[in-house]
């Protein structure tokens, strides 16, 4: 097959939408199928991988760093009709989501959008903090992407609980599939994590890891607040996070508050290829974020053998169950602490984990996922050629962009 991924960020940037991106494409490519990645064009930056084009972009340095991509480019549009794409796979339903859109109605291909996100989780990085106006800005979201997935043949979605979600906001039924990130299993199965204790001084440490970007969607107080009263009851306990964003310094400045800054370790940015290693060096794996769809830091956690303490949320449940790779809290620190200090405490337990984890992850293989989506994009294709897009059934009204209009009049009056 012949497949373009449309995507609002590629390499340089660490995420979990670009990795889940960047190993969809080596393991189809490795399967002989030809995959097109356009994306947003990095100064100074040089693709190591081939066939990937570069839209156009101005840097935005808030909420955080990054290069917004302007969807104009003539030579992608006299690119692309000789590429004799098979499906176009848009991973954002907006800027290079509709330009993805508006090239499959064009040349009469069909279109598959995988949710990556909880978008309306995210609304808090715009500077509009009335209640009012956040509830409004997530319905004008919602509005959207339903304007957007009724344009698709079929939607990925790469949890179950993502998919019961989706099932209750917006009716969503059919021409949807559940196809997770998979994992590269002998990159985690084979890393040590020796070299790593030994420079970062965890020999003697029981060692709680967690990774994600260092933003208020990610629930990192609850975290450290489950984490303060471990630290103060076990000298050899420690925490490091890995992962970078707009709450670092933040971050930083709450764990002095507690008294726990010596034995929390932010670890920043660490390239793709060595969390392997980060991950087997450590314990346990601890998580708090609710605004997951996957989960696809806990999968590689799982992928390492190590036991799990987290909340309870969409995209977590899915990878870990409760009692065999590790324990799932509500979402609330004293709880989420008890069950940390219960790992801690029984080495046995954690054991028992981490070997149940090893058994669990054969069900993250890359390749077993890659082949579940040739299945969807063969299904698209049936489905465009006979005319069927995506419908959904919405139980309430949804926002219009003129009711937003008169909302944001009313704000600045």
């Amino acid at each position: 097959m012949h497949i373009a991924f449309f995507t609002n960020t590629y390499h340089p940037f660490v995420s979990g939408v670009v990795r889940s991106i960047g190993s969809f494409r080596k393991t189809l490519s490795d399967s002989g199928h030809n995959v097109f990645i356009f994306a947003q064009h990095v100064d100074d930056y040089v693709d190591k991988e081939p066939f990937i084009f570069r839209y156009p972009s101005f840097n935005i340095s808030w909420p955080t760093d990054f290069h917004a991509v302007i969807p104009i480019s003539s030579f992608v549009d006299n690119l692309i009709p000789s590429l004799k794409l098979d499906v176009i796979h848009a991973h954002h339903p907006v800027v290079l989501g509709k330009t993805a859109a508006s090239k499959a109605a064009e040349l009469k291909i069909p279109l598959v959008f995988t949710f990556h996100s909880q978008y309306t989780e995210y609304t808090h990085y715009l500077p509009l903090n009335q209640e009012t106006i956040q509830d409004f800005i997530k319905d004008l979201i919602d509005t959207r992407l339903v304007e957007f997935m009724e344009k698709c043949h079929h939607i990925v979605v790469p949890s179950a609980s993502m998919l019961k979600l989706l099932e209750e906001v917006f009716g969503l039924k059919d021409r949807v599939s559940v196809v997770p990130t998979g994992i590269d299993l002998k990159r985690f199965e084979n890393a040590d994590g020796g070299n790593v204790r030994k420079r970062l001084g965890w020999e003697n440490d029981i060692v709680l890891i967690s990774i994600g970007r260092l933003g208020p969607e990610k629930n990192w107080k609850t975290l450290l607040d489950a984490c303060a009263p471990v630290i103060r009851a076990y000298p050899k306990f420690r925490v490091a996070i890995i992962g970078d964003g707009l709450d670092r310094e933040k971050l930083i400045k709450y764990t002095k508050k507690q008294g726990t800054a010596g034995r929390v370790d932010f670890l920043g940015t660490i390239p793709y290829d060595q969390i392997p290693e980060y991950l087997k060096a450590a314990d346990i794996f601890g998580f708090a974020s609710v605004a997951e769809t996957q989960g696809l830091v806990t999968m590689e956690a799982v992928a390492a053998g190590l036991p799990v303490v987290a909340v309870d949320a969409v995209g977590t449940r899915d990878n870990v169950e409760q009692n065999a790779q590790g324990l799932l809290t509500p979402n609330d620190s004293n709880d989420l602490s008890q069950a940390i200090q219960r790992l801690v405490d029984d080495s046995t337990l954690r054991n028992q984990f981490s070997a149940s984890a090893k058994s669990r992850a054969r069900e993250f293989d890359m390749t077993v996922q890659a082949d579940k989506l040739i299945t969807v994009y063969e299904q698209a294709i049936n489905d465009q050629q006979h005319g069927r897009t995506v419908r959904l059934t919405r139980a309430r009204k949804l926002a219009s962009l003129s009711d937003y209009i008169k909302l944001l009049t009313l704000q600045f009056e």
